[in-house]
């Protein structure tokens, strides 16, 4: 029937000779060591996480009534970096087993088949490009604010996305006339964060090992920045002065304390980007353990050091009056109350190198994830093309960059903060699944490093941790998710399943089947329906909206109600007729 080897799994033999016979032909360079790889993961984590997130985790947000931390900011990061820690173990295993590029895709399709390999590929676009479309927009802010400290004033139709740009020209209608018009229209377009994407993606054109050396001294300055920034705060103000602003530790309970740990979670995002590297690394068996657990617990000491100090600077009710500009600056905000105005220049300038670290991080994974899904035939055979004197994915590099500088120009930061924690932690939670999966499925398969305490425990609290901070995001995030999965069932029924290397056959053509059309076409419609269905609701507040014509977004919700059932029907048609299809 034309379902038949949707849940195929790849065997890891296969999988290891493919590498190794493309290593010997038109393969990634192997360049990279253990430092390399460690200096990789902290370029990716410690960005726009820490120097902009910090501020709303500590106060919370009033209008979605959500709680702040408060001084449990630092046991926040805690909690956050041990669930992040059962997926290192996980990664590790995985990483040491599988040295391939495309990270949790690869091992996913090893393990759990090649639906859920194409749904965690899918899901994998939003931890790094959509999740790069955030960091450039903070690189924006802080490069912005920086210019701004310098006596250097961007106009702001050049720097701002469309959404923030419009309330602003509510509030003030004389705005609009500063900006350019195009047919009589204003353009709001945030030019800075589209130009930083762009640099970024001419450097890894280029190749992996100028990559390379050039995020290692990112690395070093933004950890040298940090550490000015605690002792800057520890030369105006002693510990026993930080140590009073530390009561009460909880002023909202666990509840504010678990609250933050899911806000700071995007500090953590992209520790797993070291595996995306594996068929780049020299010995990936030895170094993408290191380097995995070396970036983990460097960075997790500097954010409770750092939010330590910075609970300590500023009292939570002082916190609870910032603005949210301020909050999105705490960093700089704190040093602004107790130091000279030249510290704050000096750690603004820290926040825009740390987010140029992580832009190239995550700018340097997402093509690999293309990469890795061309060559099994799920994408284009365009995706999987190396470039003949760079030997790098250029064209998959290209277009990431293209599509997350024109994202990043038009959409604001808190949208794309929300997205990535959920699509982030979801990954994480299938491939702890997938761990558990392989050590029954191939029990003798050696591995060069192995989870402790069996295949249940640690990778178990993974799961549960996860699907933990998950419960924490906002509905909107969820509708947007599940969404953009949908999407991606969408393509992969139209396209990818009939494309796919393990249905290949000689001399034949593929082709989709009619009735794979037809369930494409259905998740389409579903897709499109929760994409228009206001974000901002849980199904039970969506059902009351439906039953009541004078509602507010009653017609939205109807609409997208409509398109809902549509596709529903068009995919229970598909799943019939292919049932009964002789074609594989």
């Amino acid at each position: 029937m034309a379902l038949k080897g949707a849940f195929r799994t790849k065997k890891l033999d296969d999988i290891l000779a493919a590498a190794e016979e493309r290593g010997e032909r038109v393969g990634l360079k192997r360049t990279l060591g253990p430092v390399n790889l460690t200096l990789l993961g902290i370029g990716a984590v410690i960005g726009a996480g820490i120097f902009a997130t910090v501020g709303s985790a500590a106060a919370g947000d009033p209008e979605t009534l959500r709680p702040g931390a408060g001084p449990s900011l630092m046991l926040s990061f805690v909690i956050t970096a041990v669930v992040c820690g059962f997926t290192a173990l996980c990664y590790a295993e995985f990483a040491s087993m599988v040295p391939i590029s495309g990270s949790a895709y690869t091992y996913s399709y090893a393990t759990l088949g090649e639906l859920v390999a194409w749904i965690i590929g899918w899901d994998l676009m939003i931890e790094y490009a959509i999740g790069n479309v955030a960091v450039a927009i903070s690189w924006s802010n802080y490069f912005r604010s920086l210019l701004d400290s310098l006596g250097v004033h961007l106009p702001f139709w050049m720097c701002t996305d469309a959404q923030t740009a419009a309330r602003m020209v509510a509030e003030n209608p004389e705005l609009a006339a500063q900006a350019p018009h195009l047919f009589g229209v204003p353009v709001y377009f945030n030019f800075l964060a589209f130009a930083i994407v762009m640099l970024i993606t001419a450097v890894l054109v280029k190749g992996i090992r100028e990559s390379a050396g050039f995020n290692a001294v990112m690395v070093i300055i933004k950890i040298l920045i940090l550490m000015f920034f605690v002792g800057v705060a520890l030369w105006y103000f002693s510990p026993r002065e930080m140590a009073a602003n530390w009561t009460p530790f909880q002023p909202n309970g666990w509840k504010g304390t678990l609250t933050g740990a899911a806000v700071v979670f995007f500090s953590y995002i992209g520790f797993d980007a070291v595996s995306t590297v594996a068929e780049e690394t020299r010995n990936p068996g030895r170094d993408l353990p290191v380097g995995i657990f070396a970036s983990l617990g460097i960075c997790t000491l500097i954010y409770m050091v750092v939010a330590a100090v910075f609970t300590g600077l500023v009292p939570y009710h002082d916190i609870l009056t910032w603005t949210e500009a301020e909050k999105a600056e705490p960093l700089t905000k704190a040093l602004g109350g107790i130091a000279p105005a030249w510290t704050s220049v000096i750690v603004g300038l820290g926040a825009v190198v740390a987010t140029t670290a992580v832009l190239l991080v995550f700018q340097l994974g997402q093509p690999r994830i293309f990469y890795s899904m061309a060559r099994d035939g799920l994408l284009p055979p365009v995706f999987a093309r190396v470039h003949p004197r760079y030997r790098t994915p250029h064209i998959t590099t290209i277009l990431t960059g293209l599509v997350v500088g024109v994202l990043a120009g038009f959409t604001t930061i808190d949208e794309m903060v929300s997205l990535t924690n959920i699509g982030t932690l979801f990954a994480f939670v299938l491939v702890c699944i997938g761990i558990i999966v392989l050590r029954y499925k191939e029990p003798g398969r050696p591995r060069p490093f192995r989870v402790p305490l069996g295949p249940w425990f640690l990778p178990g609290l993974g799961v549960l941790s996860c699907v933990g901070l998950m419960i924490y995001l906002p509905p909107s995030s969820w509708w947007r998710f599940i969404g953009w999965l949908t999407l991606g069932l969408s393509v992969y029924w139209s396209y990818g399943h009939a494309r796919s290397v393990l249905r290949r056959r000689p001399g034949v053509v593929p082709r989709t089947p009619g009735p794979l059309r037809l369930m494409g076409l259905g998740f389409l419609w579903m897709a499109l329906a929760l994409f228009i269905v206001p974000h901002d609701a849980n199904p039970r507040e969506l059902l009351a909206i439906l039953g009541d014509a004078a509602a507010l977004h009653h017609a939205r919700t109807l609409i997208a109600a409509l398109l809902f059932g549509a596709g529903l029907a068009s995919v229970s048609l598909g799943l019939l007729t292919a049932r009964r299809a002789p074609l594989q």
